[in-house]
């Protein structure tokens, strides 16, 4: 798996070049980014129920039809797959915001996944909102804790689930 740091080398060395002012401000700007990135993912691993179950709660609120028959989260079935893949998201963008470097999620979770749930006929409107609201959740807690302010919460915790989310809405927009 990549990272920020490796990628860089990795360019760089292809390049045949020393690391030039960009690539050690890059690398600078990493390292003062890892206490947030740490605290985060910290609370990911403690509260990760917790932040699945909110989100799924904001998710049918706003959507209740998606519980209703014909929608779908209907049955036990259905809705406990839906916390599943939340989870799945969650732990995946934990490992990309440890890492600094999104594209893993390409490798790891978008590749394929839009065949997958086409042939279930799962929607990626909603899972869209709920990894969305898994971001919101994760960083309303972070800033309840005093960890960081919004600026670099959006700055270094928003990319990996915003990633995820522009990767499922580009591939399959339907709403329900």
């Amino acid at each position: 798996m990549r990272d920020a740091i490796t990628g860089l080398i990795g360019r760089y060395d292809q390049l045949g070049r020393y690391f030039d002012r960009d690539a050690v401000d890059r690398i600078a700007a990493y390292f003062s980014e890892s206490q947030l990135r740490l605290a985060a993912v910290e609370l990911i691993n403690r509260e990760a129920a917790e932040i699945v179950r909110e989100a799924s709660q904001r998710l049918w609120q706003a959507d209740p039809e998606l519980l209703l028959p014909g929608g779908n989260a209907y049955t036990t079935r259905r809705w406990a797959a839906c916390l599943r893949d939340m989870d799945y998201f969650l732990r995946y963008a934990s490992y990309a915001l440890v890492a600094d470097d999104s594209t893993i999620l390409n490798e790891r979770v978008l590749n394929g996944l839009d065949d997958t749930y086409k042939s279930l006929g799962v929607p990626t409107g909603p899972t869209v909102r709920s990894i969305a609201l898994m971001a919101d959740v994760l960083c309303e807690q972070l800033l309840d804790a005093g960890v960081a302010n919004l600026d670099q919460l959006n700055a270094v915790v928003r990319p990996p689930f915003e990633h995820l989310c522009r990767g499922l809405a580009d591939n399959n927009v339907r709403a329900r």
